[in-house]
């Protein structure tokens, strides 16, 4: 099984859009795609909504989306062309309590001879993904500490916007920017160069029989 991560610094960059495009252009790969939230204090994990409720069953909520065009960011996945999609919940810093009911996730799709392809940033203190890219956007001065706390684990920065010349992120390494950047063109988030970076890193599928 193969494992992807794709993180970003900051809110509305394009990261789901990188997912879809890096599960459309691997449909061998029959993906279960994955995105994670945490949410803020005030906020219900099991829907999103403002909430006063403290209860243990609202801290962790994991739905799978059936739907196509349901207008979520996991029925872009599936609409994509991945075989399955979830969207997991969590409260802000209690994503470990998460984890196992993920690996379960993560078990099931080795047992359907699926890859997964996971959205987040704080994942990456539990998994060791195979290919992790981060999704950068230069005209978005905003850097959540989560992202850079792993950026230089990154096999790619996907760059969707902006240019790095003037880009003023703080504790970024320039190293980083002149090395690992990887530019795509919106409305369309995924590259040649992408597609094969990712190619050269994913584990050789094995075909049975």
């Amino acid at each position: 099984m193969a494992i992807v991560v794709v993180g970003g610094h900051t809110r509305n960059i394009g990261k789901t859009s990188v997912v879809a495009g890096l599960v459309a252009a691997f449909p061998e790969r029959r993906w279960v795609a994955v995105k994670i939230t945490q949410f803020g204090h005030g906020v219900c994990s099991a829907n999103g909504e403002p909430c006063d409720c403290e209860t243990a069953d609202h801290t962790i909520a994991i739905s799978e989306e059936r739907e196509r065009d349901s207008g979520t960011d996991s029925s872009r996945y599936l609409a994509a062309g991945a075989a399955r999609a979830f969207w997991v919940r969590t409260r802000q810093g209690q994503l470990q309590e998460a984890m196992p009911r993920v690996r379960k996730l993560l078990e099931e799709a080795v047992q359907a001879g699926s890859d997964v392809i996971v959205e987040s940033n704080s994942v990456l203190r539990f998994l060791r993904p195979d290919v992790f890219v981060s999704v950068v956007d230069a005209s978005v001065a905003d850097f959540k500490p989560s992202a850079l706390r792993y950026l230089d684990r990154a096999d790619a920065l996907v760059l969707t916007g902006g240019e790095l010349d003037h880009v003023a992120w703080s504790g970024v390494a320039p190293s980083l920017l002149r090395t690992k950047v990887v530019r795509v063109l919106p409305p369309v988030y995924v590259s040649g160069e992408l597609v094969e970076l990712v190619r050269s890193k994913l584990p050789m599928m094995v075909v049975s029989g």
